[in-house]
């Protein structure tokens, strides 16, 4: 946390003292955000004992070479200073959902049969996009398997990590880090709702009727003894802590002009909605039992990790994102057209391979660059093409992190929940498909089709 501190005061501090214009970064510049997106998606799976070892280091010290190049070379300190504050409430919003999502316990009192398993994968995919991806996969995961004892086979998950720790969280900003980072940069938070709840509906739907095809063949029956109601919440003042935090999302300086707020080269930067996340995430922390959250194998790990390599990306990403708008301001990326299409489809691979975060913001610069608008505007705008490639960077970035584990954070997270789970004997209760498998079984024959039937009726 040291280094951590010590990068923000890097960023931070030196801009505070005045700002002046550079030119555009160099080529190479982009060079460690390439390192730190490889990284990210090789690492776990290659070397995962080094890389858990030394990833604050790596991300921290790409990060902190990016921004010793802006300061000291581009003298951009402006641009650091506006990505300190943006990170700040990047990760404030996400901790204190996480935080207060610990707390919380789910029990499901229903025997799971494919109608019962699809009304817990919707109603998934529907409470994503309040607590976010990762949150509604850390409540949900457990009862989904608890209530399929028995039955339980690697598809139930797969179509989990496809519905809930994905495909859900696509209407609000809250559901997934990339439309978060979309509404940071200026897209209203309920335009997430008016622009995707159309391929939302179509791709939850495909999604539900492949899961049906595979559970009601299943003819195995469950061996969960349900008890009480349909639905147990334990953790109510967590709950309530939760609710709280989404309120305040919407506390936003630029729009509440009374509200105190950071004021540097015209712009106002939010203070006091991170303070209030920061302060209900250690209520939230803090007021949540020991068994709560031995229940939901709640550790603060996960929450480290995100912290630390999303300030490397936050860094790392600024070359690239200014050398992709500007690039893109012919029209073209690498001689390729720039159509809702291609949006939909360059999004998609990228964030299917890489993480979808970082992956969301460079298309979205290069939408920036071919037409000339700022974040804010492209979101206001009313051009058809404009919002049909706006929707397909926010639903590819959402939907293709499903294609494999290192798409999207919370993918990883019900992996290892599913894989530490055992039964009374200290088996598995059900082997997860490794990296391949879950490609080639599932979500290449599965939910790659689903995705290019979306682009086709969307964005052709």
């Amino acid at each position: 946390m040291t280094r951590l501190a010590a990068l923000i005061a890097l960023i931070v501090l030196p801009g505070l003292l005045g700002a002046a214009e550079g030119a555009l970064p160099a080529s190479w510049a982009v060079a460690p955000f390439a390192i730190l997106l490889v990284a990210i998606a090789v690492g776990p799976l290659a070397a995962p004992h080094f890389w858990h070892r030394w990833y604050p280091s790596i991300a921290t010290g790409l990060g902190g070479l990016v921004a010793g190049y802006y300061l000291f070379e581009l003298h951009k300190p402006a641009a650091l200073v506006h990505v300190g504050f943006e990170y700040a409430t990047f990760i404030a919003l996400l901790g204190c959902l996480y935080l207060c999502s610990g707390g919380i316990v789910v029990r499901i009192n229903r025997i799971g049969t494919a109608w019962s398993n699809l009304a817990v994968l919707v109603g998934g995919a529907c409470v994503a996009n309040l607590i976010g991806t990762t949150g509604a996969s850390l409540l949900l995961i457990r009862p989904f398997m608890a209530m399929n004892r028995g039955r339980l086979r690697p598809y139930h998950v797969v179509f989990f990590i496809f519905m809930v720790s994905n495909c859900g969280g696509c209407l609000t900003p809250i559901g997934d880090p990339p439309l978060l980072l979309g509404f940071l940069r200026g897209i209203a938070f309920f335009h997430f709702f008016e622009l995707s709840v159309l391929p939302w509906l179509l791709t939850i739907g495909l999604l539900s009727a492949a899961f049906l095809a595979f559970d009601l063949r299943n003819q195995q029956r469950s061996e969960f003894t349900p008890a009480g109601g349909i639905l147990t919440l334990e953790g109510k003042r967590n709950i309530a802590l939760l609710l709280l935090a989404i309120a305040c999302v919407f506390i936003d300086p630029a729009k509440l002009s009374w509200l105190p707020a950071v004021s540097f080269h015209g712009e106002r930067f939010s203070f006091v909605r991170e303070l209030l996340m920061v302060a209900i995430g250690f209520a939230g922390w803090k007021l949540a039992t020991p068994e709560r959250h031995k229940a939901n194998d709640f550790l603060l790990g996960p929450i480290q990790e995100v912290a630390l390599l999303f300030i490397g990306i936050f860094l790392t990403m600024l070359p690239a994102l200014e050398l992709i708008r500007h690039a893109a301001t012919s029209g073209a990326l690498f001689g390729i057209a720039l159509t809702p299409m291609t949006y939909y489809l360059g999004t998609g691979i990228f964030s299917a391979l890489l993480d979808n975060a970082p992956t969301f913001l460079a298309f979205l610069a290069g939408l920036q660059g071919q037409t000339g608008l700022d974040v804010s505007q492209l979101g206001h705008s009313t051009d058809a093409v404009i919002v049909a490639s706006l929707t397909g960077c926010l639903t590819a970035a959402v939907f293709w992190g499903a294609m494999s584990y290192i798409g999207n954070g919370p993918n990883f997270m019900v992996k290892a929940i599913v894989e530490s789970s055992r039964d009374s004997a200290g088996r598995p209760l059900v082997e997860m498909p490794n990296f391949m498998d879950y490609m080639l079984r599932y979500s290449i024959p599965i939910l790659l089709p689903i995705l290019l039937v979306v682009g086709l009726v969307f964005f052709l």
